[in-house]
């Protein structure tokens, strides 16, 4: 699918952990998907929302292709453009969570815009740091032969394209060795199989890191600013917090963290932003995670004003969306108990607002 963006055009990144694999079963237990973590959650403090209970679409196992297409339809209904699928590929072939993307591709449906993300990072332990599944980067021959598992997908109709190029996401562009090699192999490879090329686009949690991308030869950073906020905050103010309400938690409401999840580098043509739908890592992390309380649709639609007049001038209107369903990180937007489809009503009103500008 070819894109201009001269319209806001948001892609969702989308989570495929809801299927039982065996590596899930080994270090987990027996079963385990996104949903054992986010129905397992519960509140650390008075009022802390918790467990995160999905309603419309109910705890679904994405093997089931009606899932699939629902979800397709509910997203479109209310403005999101495409899917972002994380990807894994963890080197010799290694891959894992790819039957639900799999079947999109094989079945054609749903016929719905997508791209990927590769998640190349290694997979860890929570409590102990311990490594569980190793990124590998084996060479060369290993990159071709990533490049033609993807061929497919990058051909399909339906897949997002920049200029004729397939949007394709890097999770942690300098943790592959000698980035600009790959980055020129995958484009002569796209071009002796009729595509003008890759789309190559960076995830950055830090400016000055965006910064340092310029040193690669990618088409477009995204960024993502979850943690600005804390620079911005009065430490003793913080501390006194932590002490007086909830000792340890890692606290702040949704309303302060948003005002930093935008600096002025989203303003570059180059540069992505993304739009945080929420964030409560406590299912995953316990009384570490990072938790933001208070988010709420008018929150969440406050922020959605922030990012869309930021990128009114700019040509380039594409924004990425953290998550369409990253449960166990409080990070979607898929209806749930407590707010039913309210965000995704405040999505579909402010960029139908915009769209009309």
């Amino acid at each position: 699918m070819e894109k201009d963006c001269k319209e806001p055009f948001l892609i969702a990144y989308y989570l495929p952990q809801y299927y039982s694999i065996d590596f899930n079963d080994k270090y987990w237990g027996k079963g385990y998907t996104e949903w054992t973590a986010t129905a397992a959650a519960k509140p650390l403090f008075a009022g802390h929302y918790q467990p995160h209970v999905p309603s419309d679409l109910g705890f679904y196992n994405l093997l089931m292709p009606e899932v699939r297409i629902a979800q397709a339809e509910m997203a479109r209904k209310y403005g999101i453009d495409g899917f972002c699928y994380w990807h894994y590929w963890f080197g010799n072939g290694k891959t894992i969570m790819e039957k639900p993307f799999q079947a999109v591709l094989e079945s054609g449906q749903p016929d719905f815009p997508f791209c990927l993300a590769w998640a190349n990072h290694n997979w860890h332990k929570p409590k102990t740091g311990r490594i569980i599944l190793k990124q590998e980067y084996p060479g060369e021959e290993d990159h071709i032969a990533h490049f033609y598992a993807l061929l497919p997908a990058f051909k399909d109709p339906r897949y997002i394209k920049i200029d004729g190029k397939p949007f394709f996401l890097l999770f942690a562009p300098p943790l592959i060795p000698d980035l600009n090699r790959f980055l020129d192999l995958w484009n002569r490879l796209a071009m002796e199989n009729g595509l003008p090329g890759i789309y190559f686009v960076g995830s950055s949690q830090s400016d000055s890191r965006t910064a340092e991308y310029s040193n690669y030869q990618l088409d477009a950073t995204t960024t993502f600013h979850l943690n600005d906020f804390h620079q911005h905050r009065s430490k003793w103010k913080y501390r006194w917090e932590k002490y007086i309400r909830h000792n340890s938690l890692n606290l702040a409401s949704y309303s302060e963290a948003a005002k930093y999840f935008i600096t002025d580098i989203e303003k570059r043509e180059d540069v992505i932003p993304t739009i945080i739908t929420g964030w409560d890592h406590s299912p995953r992390s316990g009384k570490k995670g990072l938790i933001l309380t208070d988010y709420t649709p008018e929150a969440f639609k406050d922020h959605l004003d922030n990012v869309f007049a930021y990128i009114t001038n700019k040509s380039n209107k594409l924004c990425l969306v953290k998550s369409w369903n990253e449960w166990a990180e409080g990070n979607y937007l898929e209806p749930d108990l407590k707010f039913g489809r309210r965000f995704l009503e405040a999505l579909k009103e402010t960029k139908d607002r915009y769209n009309l500008k």
